[in-house]
């Protein structure tokens, strides 16, 4: 085990700060950015099904 890997009493410890924006980005990745894009995704499948079938019919015909 190298010396560098210990941590090192006399470096500042990580801010407040820095925890309170990672959790920020952490809630506004899983509350809108994700939601969002699942949203949009189910969409643009239906889109295309609708129209593939405004193509080439519906099924079963």
């Amino acid at each position: 085990m190298s010396a560098s890997s210990s941590p090192d009493p006399s470096a500042p410890c990580r801010d407040s700060g820095s925890r309170r924006t990672e959790t920020l980005k952490f809630l506004f990745l899983a509350f809108v950015l994700l939601p969002a894009i699942s949203v949009g995704v189910v969409g643009a499948y239906g889109f295309s099904v609708w129209f593939l079938q405004m193509i080439y019919g519906p099924p079963g015909l």
